[in-house]
């Protein structure tokens, strides 16, 4: 009778074990980011956009159309607009590239209004999202305002056949303590189940690591 209920008592623990060794596979010892609350979708930089090479910006000079203009920045970071040559661009907001601009116009014209818009941009290095490992298409995506887990993904097409998705790594460099931290993300749960507390708000510079399963 003994043996009998150390058998039964094995059967049971044997597949509670078994979870519990693949939860801490998925997750291991790294933190959760909160689930990202719903906001409207914003499309474009946002307001702490950092101008990179190649964005293309919209110039206005208000009450003067002659010397507003779209231009694209250039790869060595600088932009031309009529009457200013070789303005630097690249690492400003477009709030202080719209003071540089003023500053320079007030040599041409009296009390200069400008203003810059990003239409479309690129980012610089650290306003990129990476996505690597097993996905469709591993990529370097420019960071959108609100964008989140399942905005990036969607930009790479998803997980590939082999992906263990719910082993993904996201790093992020931490500004306070200069430092890198981990957190476990759950791709499969959110691309293939739908489980939207799985969803993460992202920041720029972050880096998405997907594994390939053993299995």
């Amino acid at each position: 009778m003994m043996r009998v209920t150390k058998t039964v008592r094995n059967m049971v623990l044997a597949p509670a074990t078994a979870a519990l060794l693949v939860s801490g596979c998925a997750g291991g010892n790294r933190p959760e980011l909160p689930p990202a609350s719903f906001v409207a979708s914003q499309e474009g930089p946002g307001e702490e956009y950092v101008i990179g090479p190649l964005d293309t910006l919209q110039v206005f000079v208000w009450r003067n159309p002659e010397l507003s203009a779209k231009v694209q920045v250039r790869p060595d970071g600088r932009i031309t607009t009529p009457l200013i040559n070789d303005m630097p661009a690249v690492g400003k907001t477009p709030a202080m590239l719209a003071d540089d601009l003023k500053i320079a116009l007030t040599e041409y014209i009296q009390a200069p209004i400008v203003s810059v818009i990003v239409e479309n941009f690129s980012g610089t290095y650290g306003q990129q999202i990476r996505i690597v490992g097993a996905t469709e298409k591993p990529a370097s995506i420019p960071y959108r305002a609100n964008m989140t887990l399942l905005d990036a993904m969607i930009a790479v097409g998803g997980l590939s056949e082999l992906a263990a998705g719910n082993r993904g790594r996201l790093v992020r460099f931490d500004r306070d303590t200069g430092k890198q931290r981990e957190y476990a993300v759950r791709l499969s749960d959110l691309l293939k189940d739908g489980d939207t507390s799985a969803n993460v708000r992202l920041s720029p510079g972050d880096v998405i690591i997907i594994p390939e399963s053993m299995f």
